[in-house]
């Protein structure tokens, strides 16, 4: 009878051990999607996006086949940055709700399979924060929580470091009679990680967020954490034009990446993974950005052996550094991934990134005729695919003036259009209706771009006409057939103007051919698939101006394509 029963019951094993590596790995694979809360819905009409409004958008983010829904800040702050100056890690900013709405946020995303990131910032607090305060005081427990400086005997900042909203980065303090750092606004200080007591205060905000339901943690600004600790002079780049007080005036070695920034992520990364193991719900994770070199990017994730871990991925923003409308080629694209592809090391997790909070949409970088192709890259890419709020349905950069502008990196009418962020940040358009569906009518905290009409979701919600929305949901699906999921990876520049994805297993293949449209190169092209012998192919999937029809059959060997077409091939060989 035993032996019998035998191999039902080493299935079952097997089964539990699968389902439960399938719960760690959930993220490996994910579409990662990032709400900028307060432009995102506004549910009780006082200009300004809150959790209750994301709360009434979860099903549509389920639609679009997101796993991973990112919220940027929503800790109490006074918003001098947007939330980047927390002045109290324990409490929702009265703009998004409070602690119980973030609750029931977590708790219906999970009932819907989807997971909850948190938007973590640890480099530096408010001046409104208390630990601030008292650290300001010289009081005994706070005195060492930031990074505080006597002045030169001249009375000038201890040494030469630039802000990143320009200018020194010391800022005067009447009361402590010292300066203290800041790689941001004045009103964010720096805190001191050289302090193990800053150390242990900030693993206990993890922890109070993990025990609150959030599946990880996107961590901002992390290259700044540690500085040197002899605050030497850094040297000039000679590479900007802006001026001594512009932040890329100087070579940032002594305050970006850091060997200690590496370590202090590795202890946060064994936090994350003994809460996950001791805890049911899957991995905890933990995404970092860092705008470093690749090489440095890369050393986030951890050794290349796997002995010390980082983050679980460390954001990919090559597509957006490095890609330029009208000056890239298509063999700008192929290098990206091959350049990062080949970087990263074999145990771990590619992700692809196309926007964010920080720069212009896709439309307006990259253009308009190019969204699709550019979302059928980052979708079937190997590995993570982060997309930000709006760029599933194709929104632009909204119009913002010097006077509504909200961004204190760009206070300085003289850089406002060229360095300002509030052109991505405007509210997202849900409809047609007053303020793109935003709110009911209250004037909104930025304006609501006046394409919203044209440009919404509603417009692209009917099923059976081809849309960007559309294309977005058909290619949260296509991500997961096994081509595109564990497939290897090839890609051709076939001209200066056409790109070949192609993901393979075995004789199966999915294949993506784009044509970019820019250079001026406005005729059609004759395109073929590299490395395929096959006759026939199906159209799996079209943009919005193709001529294709879906489900037909074409020759991968010799076919046409429009400027700013793009085609999915199914291929068997």
């Amino acid at each position: 009878m035993f032996t019998k029963l035998l191999p039902f019951s080493l299935f079952l094993i097997f089964l539990l051990i699968t389902l439960c590596r399938s719960d760690e790995d959930w993220w490996k694979h994910a579409v990662f999607y990032q709400v900028y809360p307060r432009s995102f819905k506004d549910s009780n009409n006082d200009g300004n996006g809150d959790l209750s409004g994301v709360i009434e958008k979860l099903s549509h983010l389920k639609d679009a086949g997101v796993n991973g829904v990112w919220l940027s800040p929503i800790m109490k702050s006074p918003q001098v940055d947007a939330g980047y100056d927390i002045s109290d890690y324990y409490a929702i900013d009265d703009l998004y709700g409070n602690m119980d709405d973030l609750k029931k946020l977590i708790e219906k995303a999970h009932e819907m399979g989807l997971k909850i990131i948190l938007d973590f910032v640890p480099n530096h607090t408010s001046n409104e924060h208390q630990w601030f305060k008292e650290s300001e005081n010289k009081s005994d427990e706070y005195k060492d929580y930031y990074v505080w400086k006597d002045a030169k005997d001249d009375g000038s900042p201890p040494n030469n470091w630039i802000s990143v909203f320009r200018g020194s980065a010391w800022k005067w303090s009447d009361k402590r009679k010292q300066f203290y750092l800041h790689h941001f606004a004045e009103q964010q200080p720096d805190l001191n990680y050289r302090n193990p007591k800053v150390r242990e205060d900030m693993k206990k905000v993890l922890l109070y967020y993990l025990d609150l339901g959030a599946d990880g943690f996107r961590v901002d600004a992390f290259p700044f954490v540690f500085e040197d600790e002899q605050f030497r002079d850094e040297p000039r780049t000679f590479k900007s034009s802006a001026g001594e007080n512009d932040y890329g005036y100087l070579n940032h070695i002594y305050t970006n990446n850091l060997p200690e920034t590496y370590d202090l992520l590795s202890e946060w990364r064994h936090l994350l993974d003994e809460y996950s193991k001791n805890h049911e719900g899957g991995a905890r994770i933990l995404m970092t950005e860092a705008c470093a070199d690749l090489e440095q990017v890369i050393r986030y994730y951890g050794n290349e052996d796997g002995s010390k871990l980082g983050a679980h991925f460390s954001f990919n923003f090559l597509f957006i550094s490095d890609i330029h409308k009208n000056i890239s080629t298509a063999h700008d694209i192929v290098r990206i991934i091959y350049s990062w592809q080949n970087a990263l090391p074999s145990i771990f997790t590619s992700n692809w990134v196309l926007g964010n909070h920080d720069n212009r949409r896709i439309p307006t970088r990259l253009g308009v005729e190019n969204i699709d192709s550019f979302n059928m890259l980052v979708q079937l890419l190997p590995g993570i695919a982060v997309t930000y709020n709006g760029e599933e349905f194709g929104q632009e950069d909204g119009e913002v003036t010097y006077e509504q502008g909200n961004d204190p990196s760009s206070r300085n009418r003289s850089i406002f259009e060229s360095t300002s962020r509030d052109f991505e940040r405007t509210p997202i358009h849900w409809d047609d209706t007053t303020n793109g569906g935003f709110n009911d009518g209250a004037k909104p905290w930025l304006p609501v771009s006046s394409k919203y009409k044209e440009v919404n979701l509603a417009s692209q919600l009917d099923e059976s006409k081809l849309s960007h929305y559309q294309i977005y949901k058909k290619l949260t699906q296509k991500r997961k057939e096994d081509p595109a999921r564990i497939g290897s990876t090839d890609a051709w520049a076939i001209s200066d103007d056409v790109v070949v994805l192609k993901r393979s297993i075995e004789s199966k293949h999915i294949v993506l051919v784009f044509k970019l449209g820019w250079h001026g190169k406005m005729e059609e092209e004759s395109v073929y698939i590299p490395s395929i012998k096959a006759k026939e192919a199906t159209v799996a999937l079209t943009s919005v101006n193709s001529a294709y029809k879906i489900g037909s059959i074409i020759n991968p060997q010799q076919f046409k394509l429009q400027p700013h077409e793009s085609l999915i091939l199914d291929i068997s060989s």
